[in-house]
């Protein structure tokens, strides 16, 4: 069998300690309310994570349902480096299923769990601490029977007693965990607890040498970074992150502060990982492109303002010197300055050329669909800024294996009402249309797409911000929807704000359609 990719990692000889980046946006990240991805966009996902250098990317929880069982076996087949990792309970039809997934994985890793604090133990699990501790020995059992990489995790490892805390540690090595993780289920803790729960566990557990440790951290109280840190000082060995801090909650945390908080420090983080720090800017674009979840403007690191600077001192500051402002360069992280040759003029070659230097790889019909939309768009503006093209591929990523489009939309508004919009969709290869009535043009439209798509989806958001300055500027619009307690997020990108809208609230809405049906799937088992 293949080696484990951690051994190399902890026995690699450099200047600096090698740290492990498991990356759980494909798992951890998809269970953050609306965030679901398609399989195709879990691949997308994959496939870059693989190419910027992280070393485990956690798939899926394969026995959750028929889709995240596909999607793991997929992206086991597809990683040319990283190893690929299933998630599993503590029960043994999880942990078999997760094998299969994997079968097809270079560098197969089965990561299983179960809670171990008192309050998750009485109430969750309902199961005293002995009991607790025989499925901690036989899950891990279980799990190294199928593969050699196997971690194991005490949920809610933060608010567990000590020493049943080292109790169980030590078994779970004993029979064949080759990583321990302590997360920070809840976010409840601080750096200097962590540190020191951290030490503490590698101290005293006699065979903690035999394991890398982990963390895993939510950002529930906004210190899930932090936390991180201070369990790699205190020994850890491996971060659990997601691309754009996405997660359940708050989130977890981000993989680009992370890695450029040991980049940057490392007068006080003497440690290396493995990635690309230039594809940084790019993972965060897809990942809000493909779960349609905005990334804040102020969003350390991959922020549209992590590299802008407006006040006047700070500008005076940086045309004298970068540094004075400026503690990593825009390129460390992917991003470049924004350039204003593009246009209707623009042919294939150049098009082609600047989504590669915006860290875009399309298909042929891909890249056909989306050049097709720019010479629409370049028609429309006087300029086509980079922001433009990236929010114009990013919808093209987004709604291309969508079943419901918007083919056409006029609307009738003013000062005289009712207003009223005219919509044309194509619904699973059918055209369909209708005329809608509505307290204002975006109440219309909306109201045009129910009567078209019917369904009791409870709109809870929308939101509208320019992609660029100007009055011809692309308008941005995110929509929320809701329903039986699943929640989805949509986004969609024109000049006209209302086509915007349409789009914004159509991709929602298809992502709910999927989830419906992946619910349905999961209930026929």
């Amino acid at each position: 069998m293949t080696a484990n990719p951690q051994s190399d990692a902890a026995t690699e000889s450099t200047a600096k300690d090698r740290v492990i980046i498991f990356d759980t946006t494909l798992r951890d990240g998809e269970q953050c309310p609306g965030a679901t991805m398609t399989l195709e966009e879990k691949l997308q996902v994959a496939d870059l994570l693989d190419e910027m250098g992280v070393d485990v990317i956690e798939a899926g929880f394969p026995i959750a349902s028929n889709g995240d069982f596909e999607a793991v076996s997929l992206v086991a087949a597809r990683m040319k480096n990283a190893s690929v990792c299933g998630l599993a309970r503590a029960a043994f039809k999880d942990i078999d299923r997760a094998a299969e997934a994997l079968k097809g994985a270079r560098r197969p890793r089965i990561h299983t769990f179960i809670s171990t604090s008192p309050v998750h133990m009485k109430w969750k699990l309902q199961k005293t601490p002995d009991e607790v501790h025989e499925l901690v020995v036989a899950q891990v059992s279980r799990a190294r029977n199928h593969v050699e990489d196997v971690e194991w995790s005490c949920e809610d490892g933060t608010r567990t007693e000590h020493d049943f805390l080292c109790k169980v540690v030590e078994s779970a090595i004993r029979a064949g965990a080759t990583t321990i993780n302590i997360p920070d289920t809840v976010g409840y803790t601080t750096p200097e607890e962590y540190f020191a729960l951290i030490k503490m566990v590698r101290e005293r557990v006699p065979n903690s040498d035999k394991a890398i440790f982990s963390v895993h951290c939510h950002d529930d109280l906004g210190m899930a970074v932090a936390n991180s840190l201070a369990g790699l000082r205190a020994g850890a060995r491996q971060i659990e992150c997601t691309v754009n801090g996405i997660g359940e909650r708050a989130g977890n945390a981000a993989m680009e502060e992370v890695v450029m908080a040991i980049q940057t420090r490392g007068d006080v983080l003497p440690f290396a990982s493995g990635i690309k720090t230039e594809m940084l800017t790019r993972a965060s674009k897809l990942v809000s492109a493909v779960t349609s979840f905005p990334v804040q403007y102020n969003k350390a690191v991959v922020g549209r303002n992590a590299f802008a600077h407006e006040s006047g001192i700070h500008q005076d500051g940086m045309l004298k010197h970068t540094q004075t402002y400026e503690i990593m360069t825009p390129e460390s992280v992917g991003v470049k300055q924004t350039s204003l040759v593009m246009g209707k003029h623009s042919g294939r070659n150049a098009f082609r050329e600047k989504l590669k230097q915006l860290g875009y790889q399309l298909g042929d019909n891909e890249f056909e669909d989306a050049f097709n939309r720019f010479k629409d768009l370049a028609d429309r503006k006087k300029v086509v800024y980079d922001e433009d093209i990236e929010a114009l591929v990013d919808q093209e990523i987004a709604t291309a294996q969508d079943r419901i489009k918007l083919v056409s939309l006029s609307v009738i508004a003013g000062t005289h009402g009712p207003q009223r919009a005219t919509m044309r969709l194509e619904v699973d290869g059918a055209r369909v249309l209708e005329e809608a009535e509505g307290n204002g043009p975006v109440d219309a439209v909306f109201n045009a797409i129910k009567a078209l798509v019917p369904h009791d989806a409870k709109l809870e958001l929308y939101q509208v911000h320019a992609v660029t300055e100007g009055t011809d500027a692309q308008a941005e619009v995110s929509v929320r929807l809701s329903e039986g307690g699943k929640t989805v997020t949509g986004r969609g990108a024109d000049p006209d704000t209302l086509v915007a809208s349409a789009k914004a609230y159509l991709s929602a809405l298809n992502k709910l359609i999927l989830k419906r049906e992946q619910l349905h799937s999961t209930a026929a088992e």
